[in-house]
Order: C-alpha cells, then sequence, then structure tokens
C-alpha cells in the first residue's frame, strides 16, 4: 500500500488527549491500557508476549517491522497485544530469514496499528502522566465517538487477565527422560522460558492457572514454577491459596513477575500498580546477594512493596531495580523459593539473569540429593 494513500488515524487517551497518525492499512478500533516498551529489537517476542494482552504497545524504537517476523521468535500461540503505535513502520523485510513482512503478519492477527504519531512526545506524555486507558481508531470514528466508546473499558488496576492467555488444558514441554520434573502454573507464560527450562534437563507439564495443588502434585514434580502474565495479581484470590501450598510444600519453587507478585501475597505482602510500569531490554538491577548488577528484560506494572517486604521476618529482598529501587526480587528464608519481577529468559534481551534457571535447577539437584 502507498504511504499518501494511507488513511488517517486518532488515537485518544482516557484523559481526553488526542494524537493523529496513519493506519498501516488495517481497519479498525481497539482500546487497552497504553504502555511503552524502549527496547530496539525484539518486536515479534513483544507482541507475542502473554503479559501484554490487554495492553496497546507504544514502541519508542523509531522503526519497525523492518527485519520482518520468523517463526521461531513467537512467545505464545500468537500476537497478546491490544494495538499497535509507532513512528516509522515498514513495509518491506531485509532480513533473508524472515517468512513475511509485518504486515502481513499484524493484517492475519487483525491487528490494529497506527504509524507517523510523534511516539517521542507520547511516550514523554505518559511518563509525565501516568499508564492509562487509551484507543486507536483506523476506520473513521470521531473523537467523540471513540470518548464514548473509551469510557467503557475497564482500568487495569483491579483487572484479572491470567485467565484469558492461560492455556486451557495441561500440556507437556520437553524430554520425558530428563533429569527433573516441574510442575509449571501458565498464568501466561512465555515459550522461551520453558524453552530455557528444557535446556536445563527439565521435562515441564504447563497447568491452567486455576489448578489446585493437588493435582499440581500429581506430577511428582521436583519443583514448581510459577510464571508471568497479565493484569493485576490482587484478583487472584484463589491462586493465591495454591501458591501459598506450594511455597509450604519444601520443593524449591521459582517464579517470574505475576508469580514473583503472588509469591508475595501469599506471605501476606501487597501489590500495588505503578505510576508508569518497566518495560524494556536495558533495566537495570543489583543483586543483593552477589553484589553484581544485571542488564535485564523488563515487563510488569504492577510491584512488590518495598516497605513490607522490608517488615517481613520471613521474605527477604534479594535483587532491587536501580532507576527506581522498587523489588526486582525476593527470597523465602529457609526455603528453596526465590523469584524475580524480570525475565531473565530474555525474549527479547540480554542474558545476565540467566543463572537464575541454573540456581532453579541446582535447588532441585540438591533437593533430590538430601
Amino acid at each position: 500500500m502507498e504511504y499518501n494513500k494511507r488513511n488517517s488515524a486518532v488515537l485518544l487517551l482516557n484523559d481526553g488527549t488526542v494524537f493523529y497518525g496513519k493506519s498501516i492499512g488495517i481497519e479498525g478500533t481497539t482500546f487497552g491500557e497504553l504502555c511503552f516498551n524502549t527496547g530496539m529489537t525484539g518486536y515479534q517476542e513483544i507482541f507475542t508476549d502473554p503479559s501484554y494482552f490487554g495492553q496497546i504497545m507504544l514502541a519508542t524504537n523509531a522503526h519497525i517491522g523492518n527485519y520482518g517476523v520468523n517463526p521461531n521468535e513467537v512467545d505464545s500461540d500468537g500476537i497478546k497485544i491490544a494495538g499497535l503505535v509507532c513512528k516509522n513502520f515498514s513495509f518491506t523485510n531485509s532480513r533473508p530469514n524472515s517468512s513475511a513482512t509485518l504486515l502481513e503478519y499484524l493484517t492475519e492477527n487483525k491487528l490494529v496499528a497506527i504509524s507517523d504519531v510523534d511516539t517521542r512526545a507520547l511516550a514523554s506524555y505518559i511518563r509525565d502522566n501516568g499508564a492509562m486507558n487509551a484507543v486507536i481508531s483506523t476506520d473513521g470514528k470521531t473523537v467523540e465517538e471513540l470518548k464514548a466508546l473509551l469510557k467503557t473499558v475497564p482500568s487495569m488496576n483491579g483487572l484479572e487477565l491470567a485467565s484469558k492467555v492461560s492455556t486451557k488444558e495441561a500440556y507437556y514441554f520437553g524430554n520425558p527422560e530428563a533429569t527433573y520434573k516441574v510442575s509449571a502454573l501458565d498464568l501466561g507464560i512465555k515459550t522461551n522460558i520453558l524453552r530455557c527450562l528444557a535446556e536445563r534437563d527439565c521435562y515441564i507439564k504447563v497447568f491452567p492457572y486455576d489448578t489446585d495443588f493437588q493435582t499440581l502434585t500429581q506430577f511428582n514434580p521436583d519443583g514448581y514454577f510459577l510464571s508471568n502474565g497479565p493484569g493485576d495479581p490482587a484478583p487472584l484470590v484463589e491462586v493465591k491459596k495454591v501458591v501459598a501450598q506450594v511455597v509450604d510444600a519444601n520443593l524449591p519453587v521459582f517464579g517470574i513477575c505475576l508469580g514473583h507478585q503472588l509469591i508475595a501475597l501469599s506471605q501476606g505482602v501487597s501489590t500495588y500498580k505503578m505510576f508508569n510500569g518497566h518495560r524494556g531490554i536495558n533495566h537495570p538491577v543489583m543483586n543483593l546477594l552477589t553484589n553484581r548488577g544485571e542488564i535485564t528484560s523488563q515487563n510488569h506494572g504492577f510491584a512488590v512493596d518495598k516497605a513490607e517486604v522490608e517488615k517481613h521476618p520471613t521474605v527477604q529482598i534479594t535483587h532491587l531495580h536501580l532507576n527506581d529501587q522498587t523489588v526486582a526480587g525476593i527470597r523465602i528464608k529457609d526455603k528453596a523459593v526465590f523469584s524475580v519481577q524480570y525475565h531473565p529468559e530474555a525474549s527479547p534481551g540480554p542474558h545476565d539473569s540467566h543463572y537464575l534457571f541454573d540456581q532453579f535447577v541446582a535447588n532441585m539437584k540438591d533437593n533430590k540429593g538430601a
């Protein structure tokens, strides 16, 4: 489609602010919480990350689509973002091993996307005014029509979304002859997390988010994994009870993002919605146990209450985010239970934190030998 023939598009924020752009050619209107990711690469992994379910992605990198798409770079069964906002959208793909253009991929998934937006100004506005709901439209709706529709969209605060992305049926991943068996609770699990576990001699059974503790134990696991996922952790009351049982089971436990937040909630530590979440692949974290820094991949809009952890008798802060001193990791004292608020599978992102998978496997090895 020729650039000068593209239709105009509009982006409306919940506070009434309007930005204009152009449609990439997919007609429609879509809603969600607007968030921005600062990564320079890895857009396909971001678009297919279940933790972004219900969110419109604002890409701060100036060029999106220039290397097309590849089936090996998806992190779930399909696109999970609600919409895309970018500056320059590339209609051609220059990478030799790409299977399609990004336009073809988005069209196949019927994802509304707009370009030619002043993304620098929009990201600055969100950073100053906080995350909020938004709508993007390419089908000719007026701003007044969009305002009326946007009022019906629920806030992310208090919104349970894990049920929307979790598997409906349990399934297996990895080599059945592997040394370690892991029961994984799918709250929105990324495929690369499963790959990282399988590469470390683990055979994983992935269970739906609402699985009870007794069913998790029937796999006779050597450890439990609690996955990432979208939405507010607080409404997951029944899942929190199961996580508490998992923590008390005296087996190794590893949690990432939403799983990390649920471990905290299970121990009586509260969570809160951040003014702006952390989303990017260059977030600095300090490991307080080793005094070593890590550059991490992050994607979360909720966090664990730091003051409550510091007062807790059995929960210890293990990692801190160096930009704002928020909790980036915890452990349960006298238990092989730990979790982090970032993505050590790094899809996309740096590999500084891959050691956490090694730590989980080492905990299972020590427990089996005990």
